[in-house]
Order: C-alpha cells, then structure tokens, then sequence
C-alpha cells in the first residue's frame, strides 16, 4: 500500500505515461526520415559531397540502432526515469546543434548525438508506458503510443518538406528543441522511477553487440557506393558477424547477460522479433524509393509529395488505437498478422499500378492499404514483446526489439536500393519505376514472409498471465517504484 500510495502522490499516472512517452517517442522516430526531404537544401547551403548527404541520414541510423540495447541497461541500472530525462536533454541539445551547424562535419557529428539521445530515450518509452499501465489495458495504450511513432515514421518527408520550404531546413532540427524542453521537467515530475533486475551493466556485451550491429549496418549503408564485393563493405559485413557470434556466445555464459539468450527460446519472442525485422525491411526501402517516386517521377515537390502520402501517414492515426484496442480482446498475435499480410497486399497494389505517368488515383488503394497495416503492426507488435517476457525484463526486451527493428529498417534501404540500382536508375522515369517495381516486388515478399513467421506465435492472450490482476495504477510486480 505504501508503494501505492507514493505512485499517487507523485501523479505517475497511466495517463501522463501515455502522453510523456508517446511525445518522446514520436519526436525521435521523426528524426528517422525527416532529414530526406531536406537535403538538397543542406548541401546548397553547407556544400559537400554525397557521401557527406549520406552520412547526414546514416549517422543517425547507426548510433540509434547500436545503442539502443545499451540504453535499455542504463535505464535499468541509473533509473528509467532518469535516463529518459538524460536521453531527452541529449537529443535536445543535438537537435539545437545541428539546426546552427556551421558546416557538413559538424551537421554529422550532431546528427550522431542526436541517434545517442535517441537510443536511450525509445526502449524506455515502452518500459515506462508497461510498468504504469495494467495488462488488460496496455493494448490500448500501446496503440497510442503505437500511432504517434508510426505516423513520426511515415510523415518525416512530409514534415522535412513543409518546414524546408515554408522556412528553411535548419527549422526540421529546431522543432525538437521546444518539445524537448518541454518533456524532460514533465517527465522528472509525472512519470514513477523505476529499475531493472540487476544493478550490473554488462559493459563487454554491449561492446561486442553495438560492435557486430555497426558493422553491419556500415556495410550496408556503403553497399550501393563501395560495392558489395569492396574490402570495406565485406570487412564489415566479416567482422560484424563475427562480433554478434561473439555476443551470443558470451551471453551464454555471463552471469548478468544485456540480453539472455534464453528469452529466445520463447516462441513468441523469437517469432515477433524476427517478423518486426522482415516487416521493417520491407516497408521502410519501399517508403525510401517511393517518396522519391513521388518527386521524380511525378514531378511534386517535397512538400507536395507529403501531402499525397496522407492517405498512407493518416490510416496509423485511426487504426492504431483501434488495432491496440482490439488485440486486447482477441490477442495481439491475429492482428499483427493480419497488418502484415495488409502491408504485403498494399506493396503488391502498388508494384502493379505504378507506371511513369500513372494517375495519383490509381494509387490511393494501395496507400490506404499499406496505412491500415502498418497502424495495425505497431501497437500490437510492441505489446507482445512486452508481455512475453517478465516485468522486470521488460527494459532489455524493448531495447533488443527496437534495435531490431532498426537493422531491419537498415536492411532494407540497402537492399530496395540495390534491386532498384540492378534494375534502373535515374536518367528517366521509365528507368526510375524499372527499377522501382522489383524493388517493390521484393519488399512485399520480405513483409509477406514476415506474416508467415507470425503465424509461429500462440494465438492466446499472455498479458493476463504475466501481470494478473493489477487494476488502474497498480505496478506490474518486480518492477521498483520510487517517490
């Protein structure tokens, strides 16, 4: 009761963790995409070359998805609220930074802090929103929650373009800057501080992981430029394979492992983590390639181009709260599955209908389409991570699902843009959707394939087993909270 009551006093309320989380959430995963839209105006303006563009999105994607695991262990050992608070000053601060870099360097070395902040920030926002809200009522909330960052994702072009045209492209990085602000005293003073099971942080694990994890996701970035056969992008490919073998084998043996390798035995687990890095593989290379079809081919500009991705960016909005609420009643399992196939059905629409001079109309289905899939994947997807594991493991598991959701995320840029690079090109828009539709064909096999590897998951509700009986403002057991 004590417990309680402190929780009480302190207003860490399910609500405010909705609220706190979603925000945070939503913020770092618009730093995803946001930068695409903007970065002609980028080079115009601080000068470099292309591989300095690249970097300006890679740097980001690869300190995010490296960290992401170390992350969720600092949350666990310092206090979630805590470094939630930490992560959100570093992402604020890098965001200021890059809007008043001086030059391409200084752009990239922000860019990457930015991707620090947002590593510690994203898998506490899950921990943080499942230990305030009760199982029989996470699905819903998870479905807000799931909404504002699948929308972060989808708009980043959209909101890249509006605020580059409209202002200027420093203006994509000074938007986080009063959110941000905003957020870290909400959080000090609403949300409950809690801890993970073990005060030892497993600092050779995280080497090796975010070692293996960098050194693929390098490769795969440089892929398409160095070429796949080059001695750096196969050295990468060689040493972080070998650093993830590595990692599993000394997890294996480590008295306080990052990531027990026994949470793999765990059907449900091992199958909603290998489905999240199929489904990310294939819709995030197909969103890279068809917001510049968009552009390229259809001759919008970037804000004009967001805008007829709505019907796509707005369907998470609706059916996100709607799929949360849902799996609560049926279980998540069917529903994710279900947004799987949709988003497979919906790349498939559009690899049959897109044509150099198609009308935008003929696309709306499949917009629509791949809107309801994907809103019907992020909540659920991240409520049967949290649930299939114990509360107090509840940090390493967001933590090691995020950051494979983000190699896959990488994965796919890299393997859209080779198919369509074998395949076509830009000299024209016949050879742009050439190379377009195989691509296309390609991401909808992997985010097919994903539905077939979440069939492999039980088909009963596991929330109610792994928290039973907490009602509104309860603390799920083994989880800490302090006043």
């Amino acid at each position: 009761m004590k417990q309680h009551s402190k929780q009480r006093v302190r207003g860490g309320s399910a609500v405010w963790a909705v609220v706190i989380t979603s925000a945070a959430g939503f913020i770092t995963a618009l730093d995803n995409l946001i930068v695409t839209t903007a970065l002609p105006s980028i080079r115009e303006d601080l000068g470099g070359g292309l591989e300095d563009l690249e970097w300006t999105v890679s740097a980001y994607t690869l300190t995010f998805a490296v960290l992401l695991m170390f992350g969720a262990s600092l949350g666990d050992r310092f206090g979630r609220r805590r470094l939630f608070a930490i992560g959100l000053g570093i992402f604020t601060t890098a965001s200021a930074a890059a809007a008043l870099a001086p030059g391409m360097g200084e752009l990239i070395a922000a860019r990457a802090a930015q991707g620090v902040g947002s590593a510690i920030v994203t898998p506490l926002t899950l921990t943080l929103l499942s230990a305030a809200v009760p199982a029989e009522r996470r699905g819903a909330a998870l479905g807000v929650w799931g909404a504002a960052s699948g929308i972060a994702v989808a708009t980043g072009p959209l909101i890249g373009g509006a605020l580059t045209e409209n202002l200027s492209w420093q203006w994509i990085f000074w938007v986080n800057v009063p959110l941000g602000l905003a957020l870290i005293p909400l959080a000090l003073l609403r949300l409950n501080e809690s801890h993970g099971p073990t005060p030892t942080l497993d600092l050779v694990g995280t080497v090796l992981a975010s070692g293996g994890l960098f050194g693929i996701v390098y490769a795969l970035v440089r892929g398409n430029t160095d070429g796949w056969s080059s001695a750096t992008v196969l050295g990468g490919f060689f040493a972080g394979t070998a650093l993830l073998v590595g990692f599993v084998l000394y997890e294996l043996r480590a008295k306080h492992p990052m990531l027990p390798m026994r949470l793999f035995r765990i059907r449900s687990f091992s199958a909603i983590n290998a489905a999240s890095l199929l489904m990310l593989l294939g819709m995030f290379g197909s969103i890279f390639l068809l917001s510049q079809y968009l552009q390229t081919v259809g001759g919008y500009s970037p804000m004009q181009a967001g805008v007829r991705m709505l019907p796509w960016t707005a369907m998470p909005m609706i059916a996100g709260p709607l799929a949360g609420a849902l799996s609560d009643r049926i279980g998540g399992a069917p529903v994710v599955t279900a947004g799987m196939a949709l988003n497979a059905v919906g790349l498939g629409l559009w690899a049959i209908t897109v044509e150099p001079h198609v009308a935008y109309t003929h696309l709306l289905p499949a917009l629509i389409v791949c809107g309801i899939g994907l809103g019907m994947f992020f909540a659920p997807s991240a409520n049967l991570v949290m649930s299939t594991v114990r509360p107090e493991e509840q940090g390493i598991a967001s933590g090691a699902n995020n950051a494979i959701r983000e190699v896959g995320g990488a994965i796919g840029v890299a393997t859209l843009a080779a198919v369509f690079s074998a395949q076509g090109g830009y000299g024209s828009a016949s050879q742009f959707v050439d190379g377009l539709i195989p691509a296309l064909w390609v991401g909808a096999g992997a985010v097919a394939l994903a539905a077939a590897v979440a069939l492999l998951m039980p088909r009963r509700r596991k929330a109610d087993r792994v928290t039973p009986g907490l009602a509104l403002g309860d603390t799920p057991p083994g989880v800490t909270v302090t006043a």
